[in-house]
């Protein structure tokens, strides 16, 4: 099941491409230095009705043109699956023969266990036959993402850090994690701000974690007179405390969730959002909207 935590920690990946060169330090692998990373089309469907789709693909290549570029398909994986291991070497093979090019299988977890397990390797060939198909996924996890507690060093480098806090979202340290880049992004740019607090709100899911960084954010002391949609939002409930302006945050976010994917949405659907009170309905609408294929599918179970 697609939730917006295992959508956050993989669209991380496309929104930022700079964490690659952290995150391939810490895997031990060499990355082409300089390099540029292009988004790729996450579908490896054939013509036989049957849909088999990568969380996300990234193409990483040398600037200069010389060889030795790669393929990176990243799948964000929060529990074991025993029917993955198939998949992903269908993805590698499928992706190889496409682009004629190297391919890695990146696999991103929030918990130690399933971390352990995507390592592998998982041997899919007859038995006494383990070199005929082999898959060994590089693992991202809570053992080896670094914990930043660190400000300072969170400034330096907020993709990972957001990524850090993440991965680390069930650690009993989380609140420090938090609040170092809650200050870190008090520096920011408002862009980077706003981006990064709306990741982690997604991406924390519904965990104790989630809580905190609510409450490191309705402060509102992170981002003052930046005039971001995260202040004004924050600071307009907390001095007003009025729930039509609550709402009305609510409703114009669902909204520019949608065009920030890319997703038409009618007028009479604009109307539809605009017009609505509830805020735990619009809280609904917000999270769908992280997800849905169509406008209409933040309806769909309302």
């Amino acid at each position: 099941m697609v939730t917006s935590s295992h959508e956050a920690s993989h669209r991380i990946f496309q929104d930022r491409p700079e964490l690659l060169a952290p995150v391939f330090r810490i895997l031990g692998v060499p990355l082409p230095a300089p390099a540029t990373v292009d988004v790729l089309t996450p579908d490896t469907t054939e013509i036989r009705p049957l849909e088999r789709r990568v969380d996300s693909v990234l193409r990483i290549q040398p600037v200069s043109g010389a060889t030795g570029g790669l393929l990176l398909a990243i799948e964000a994986q929060g529990r074991r699956d025993k029917t993955k291991p198939t998949s992903w070497a269908y993805y590698l093979a499928h992706l190889r023969a496409k682009y004629d090019c190297p391919v890695l299988l990146l696999v991103a977890c929030q918990d130690q266990a399933t971390a352990r397990w995507a390592a592998g390797p998982f041997h899919l060939g007859p038995e006494g036959w383990h070199t005929a198909l082999a898959v060994h996924p590089l693992v991202l996890g809570p053992e080896n993402v670094p914990v930043i507690k660190d400000a300072g060093e969170a400034a330096r480098d907020l993709a990972l850090a957001a990524f850090s806090a993440m991965t680390h979202g069930r650690d009993p340290s989380v609140a420090a994690i938090l609040e170092a880049l809650a200050t870190a992004l008090g520096s920011a740019d408002g862009a980077s701000a706003e981006y990064f607090t709306e990741l982690l709100e997604i991406g924390l899911g519904d965990s104790p974690a989630r809580t905190i960084w609510r409450k490191l954010m309705s402060v509102g002391t992170y981002f003052p007179g930046r005039g971001t949609i995260v202040e004004e939002s924050y600071l307009k409930g907390i001095e007003e405390g009025r729930e039509e302006g609550r709402t009305e945050e609510r409703s114009q976010m669902v909204l520019r969730v949608l065009d920030k994917r890319g997703i038409p949405a009618s007028s009479a659907l604009r109307e539809r959002i605009a017009a609505c009170t509830d805020a735990d309905v619009l809280d609904r609408w917000l999270d769908r909207a992280f997800t849905a294929a169509a406008a209409e599918d933040i309806f769909a179970q309302d």
